[in-house]
């Protein structure tokens, strides 16, 4: 799957940056980036299904799991045209866009990582996960301090600098109402995303995601 050359790719494009580069050195990323993450997506979807059958490995070129390489520069003063990371994403069947609950895979020459949760999720969803841990402090500190998610996963993101408007401050859970993402981030070392292991070890890191996962999908009304 993925190899030492997938890394060279992605630092070479990080020093070259642009369209011309690009286009002239396609055929390494079809062969280095997107073939190996579409055989790894692929690879993933009987294991997703053992742990979270409502997940979804679609290994599509266009519009399945693998995130797009295409920049969105419309609001950025950054106007480099390519991602210079892979993105891979795993979302809910009923999930429309990225800020759903999901599980992630960010492979980059300067960090790798699993992830899984909600990344800036918009008010409405954001709203229903306090009002859930509003309601329930205790369910949520048992989903957030389960043992198997706790030994390699950690709590990430942007939170408030200031209790939300509607939630008492000395509630109990009031640094984690704060937060505007409610995700989990969970190491992966280069050697293991290079390895022969990485599907394997992608599926029980996630697996060891699933009491976060299950609180955030009770908090949006889906299956998990």
């Amino acid at each position: 799957m993925f190899s030492r050359a997938t890394f060279g790719f992605l630092k070479e494009l990080a020093a070259n940056n642009n369209r011309e580069w690009f286009e002239a050195n396609k055929p390494r990323y079809e062969a280095t980036v997107r073939e190996p993450a579409l055989e790894f997506i692929a690879a993933m979807a009987p294991q997703l299904a053992k742990f979270a059958p409502h997940f979804r490995a679609e290994p599509r070129k266009m519009g399945g799991s693998l995130m797009r390489v295409f920049r969105d520069t419309r609001f950025s003063r950054d106007k480099t045209p390519y991602k210079t990371n892979i993105g891979i994403q795993f979302r809910h069947e009923l999930g429309k866009d990225v800020h759903g609950p999901g599980f992630y895979v960010h492979i980059a020459g300067d960090e790798c990582f699993f992830g899984a949760g909600c990344w800036h999720p918009e008010a409405d969803a954001l709203g229903r996960i306090r009002d859930l841990i509003a309601a329930d402090p205790k369910r949520w500190f048992v989903a957030r301090d389960a043992a198997k998610f706790a030994r390699h996963w950690t709590l990430a993101g942007d939170s408030l600098s200031r209790p939300p408007r509607g939630y008492a401050a000395d509630h109990p859970a009031i640094e984690d109402l704060k937060r505007k993402d409610f995700i989990g981030l969970a190491a992966l070392p280069a050697t293991e995303a290079t390895g022969d292991g990485l599907v394997k070890l992608a599926a029980q890191r996630f697996a060891e995601a699933a009491p976060l996962m299950q609180f955030l999908c009770a908090a949006q009304g889906v299956q998990y």
